[in-house]
């Protein structure tokens, strides 16, 4: 059923409210509404010769780069990708303009009207033109590697991973008060508002951006957005109407941004005891036909090049490749599921070369506080990994299922990962570029507002983060708000990513409440603000990549059991051990939901869900094609909690939406290896690799 909503569209909340439905941006119908659909490239890389455009029925618009008013690039940490192509384009898919009008099969077929010519240029697809090179050093790996009594060096390659959130992309533009207002599932609201200004050249009190409800986003709805969003403030300002544009779901996989992959070569330098003295890595990313958040990717997978273990010199280099396939971005994890694929197989891989037996080689490399992280900061918290590792090893029967399991004729395999994941933004991100700020209002029937950019898509902040203020002020939690974000209203907190949320805006929303209660009068409206700063002990060095890249780090052991069918080489991941170090839990079951989600993304991305292209366009673009797991796959999730309280978190808390996933391929891997008995190099591990694998003897 669709809802009519006044134009301002501020009573969607009270409307959810009343009818106990969540409305997305599909659901939101607004008078003399129309419609929009995209244009695109059907070439990987050329220059747009020309474009006809039949003969418009009255009503209907086309906009393109030429009604942009200001800048033609989406503002993020580069300026390369434009809001429409303009003379070239560098993807299939890549958008030209839209077509906007009030029926939506008349916009159709005027889309199946425009033709457009093209003068079109050899594309680029394999990883050689680097457009980012990052690299820091630890110790002395010169040396190490010069004195080593064996070099070990192997190569680990992973895939494509689609967000494939229920909801896809979407927005409703309209104008107001001489500016534009934008309603939409996003994650970021304050990226599209600051995106909009810089395209629309318009001032901040002229661009309003408002989170309608989110149906899941994983990361896909960071960065795209803002695209989007850039999109429709132009159609907007030109018709002056209000304007829908979401996408079908086979438009969203096909040109929205993926997990990237990742080609890693590992290098180790060992003694003649056998321990690891030095390693150099390169990690390669394909960060499709723009940079977006690549570089920030491709520093968060390089930092995780030591994972939880301490090495003591390090030499780790990485290069973000431009190739003219859709761009790609963020996803839960941010580069280091990648790396912490490669590592963990790495470590293992060279036990077995060295004939000890993995899991005490681990032990032997296991990180502990004070030992310095791959990039010479230091781990100051305790690490209760020891702990972690002695209960999941009992909850499993790790030993005596690894030791049955050595029989090649059962198919069956257990294997272990451990990790751990920086919690916010690295290194100096949180100070010198977010500066989050959040803001507390007490009304005069004393019920609390917060006031914050946070988005819940169905991870929890508006369970976990009014909890958080009810128990510090010791009021109902009916009386505590938390509505979806509009910039009009919220303060800048920064985006929902990174494991952030919690941890630095849920720190500041603890202070802010106890400033609040500190100044509490029954009856009188307060409000009280409060901003980050960065812990006096964090000293990071962005230029050199050096010294303390988060403040604090989450932890977690994965284990897991799997069947492969001998004779289609199916794999049946059957179940998971899962611990987890996240601080302190502020809800327990939101968390164990994390754990939950997480784990089921690792064994699509491990095993299942498999992305590839022919000469850049996407041959998996459907749920039909593109496999993820569903119930039936799905292991029995066995996940528990430590506590183990950050000081600085809001009742210790740390980060946890992403440490849930990021192990959990090469426990997957690892016991796929056991059952097969073949290395394990790429992912994900599909029948087809896995026949490939066992017809080959030289693996």
């Amino acid at each position: 059923m669709k809802r009519d909503i006044s134009k301002s569209i501020d009573n969607v909340e009270g409307r959810e409210k009343i009818s106990g439905e969540a409305i997305y941006t599909s659901d939101i119908t607004m008078e003399g509404m129309l419609y929009a659909k995209t244009i695109r490239s059907t070439i990987a890389k050329g220059r747009i010769r020309h474009i006809s455009i039949p003969s418009m029925p009255k009503g209907y618009y086309t906009v393109d780069a030429a009604d942009i008013p200001a800048e033609n690039y989406v503002h993020m940490l580069h300026e390369d990708w434009p809001v429409f192509a303009e003379n070239s384009v560098n993807h299939i898919g890549e958008p030209i303009m839209l077509i906007v009008g009030p029926d939506k099969e008349v916009i159709k077929d005027i889309v199946g009207d425009v033709k457009i010519t093209y003068d079109e240029q050899t594309p680029v697809f394999d990883l050689s033109d680097s457009h980012k090179a990052l690299e820091f050093t630890k110790g002395n790996p010169k040396h190490a590697f010069k004195k080593a009594h064996k070099i070990i060096t192997y190569g680990y390659e992973t895939s494509y991973q689609e967000q494939t959130y229920i909801e896809p992309q979407g927005f409703i533009g309209y104008p107001e008060n001489d500016g534009v207002t934008l309603i939409g599932s996003i994650q970021c609201p304050y990226y599209v508002k600051n995106a909009v200004k810089t395209t629309m050249g318009m001032d901040d009190d002229k661009v309003r951006v408002i989170q309608a409800a989110v149906g899941g986003a994983f990361g896909g709805k960071e960065e795209y957005p803002s695209l989007i969003g850039c999109q429709l403030a132009v159609a907007v300002a030109k018709v002056g109407k209000p304007i829908k544009l979401v996408f079908e779901r086979e438009e969203d996989m096909e040109v929205t941004t993926k997990r990237h992959p990742a080609k890693i070569h590992m290098e180790a330098a060992v003694d003649e005891t056998g321990h690891i003295r030095g390693i150099r890595s390169h990690i390669g990313i394909d960060g499709g036909a723009y940079m977006g958040l690549s570089q920030v990717v491709l520093s968060r997978g390089m930092l995780a090049v030591t994972n939880a273990y301490t090495i003591d010199h390090v030499n780790c280099k990485g290069d973000v490749y431009l190739t003219n396939t859709v761009p790609n971005g963020a996803f839960r994890g941010f580069g280091a599921p990648q790396m912490i694929f490669a590592i963990e197989m790495f470590i293992n891989h060279i036990a077995e070369d060295l004939g000890e037996n993995p899991l005490e080689y681990k032990m032997r490399h296991m990180a502990a506080q004070g030992d310095l992280t791959a990039t010479g900061g230091v781990f100051r918290d305790p690490i209760l990994l020891n702990e972690m590792l002695e209960t999941i090893m009992e909850d499993s029967a790790y030993h005596e299922k690894h030791k049955a399991y050595q029989d090649p004729d059962v198919f069956k395999g257990i294997g272990m990962s451990w990790f751990l994941h920086g919690c916010g933004f690295t290194g100096s991100g949180e100070q010198e570029k977010i500066r989050a700020r959040i803001r507390l209002k007490k009304d005069d029937k004393d019920d609390v507002h917060i006031l914050i950019a946070a988005v819940d898509m169905g991870q929890g902040p508006k369970t976990t983060m009014r909890k958080l203020v009810a128990s510090l002020l010791e009021i109902p939690i009916e009386n505590v708000h938390f509505k979806n974000p509009d910039t009009r209203y919220v303060t800048d907190s920064g985006p929902t990513v990174a494991s952030r949320t919690m941890m630095v805006v849920g720190g500041l929303v603890a202070r802010a409440t106890r400033k609040l209660s500190e100044q509490w009068v029954s009856g009188q409206e307060l409000v009280v603000e409060e901003s980050y700063r960065q812990p006096d002990y964090v000293k990071w060095d962005q230029d050199t990549m050096t010294g303390d890249a988060y403040p604090a780090y989450s932890w977690g052991i994965n284990v897991t059991e799997v069947a492969v069918d001998p004779n289609t080489y199916e794999v049946k991941v059957k179940d998971m051990w899962n611990i987890y170090d996240v601080g302190k839990a502020i809800d327990e079951r939101v968390v164990l939901g994390q754990a939950d989600g997480g784990q089921a993304q690792a064994v699509g991305y491990a095993t299942l869900e498999k992305m590839e292209h022919n000469a850049g366009k996407l041959l998996q673009k459907n749920l039909t094609d593109y496999i993820i797991p569903t119930a039936a796959d799905t292991p029995r999730m066995h996940n528990k909690l430590i506590d183990n309280p950050y000081p600085l978190g809001p009742y210790g808390a740390k980060g946890a939406g992403e440490l849930t996933l990021v192990g959990g391929a090469p426990s997957v891997a690892l016991a796929i290896e056991q059952a097969i008995g073949r290395r394990i190099y790429k992912i994900p591990a599909t029948p087809e690799h896995l026949m490939e694998l066992m017809n080959h003897e030289d693996h």
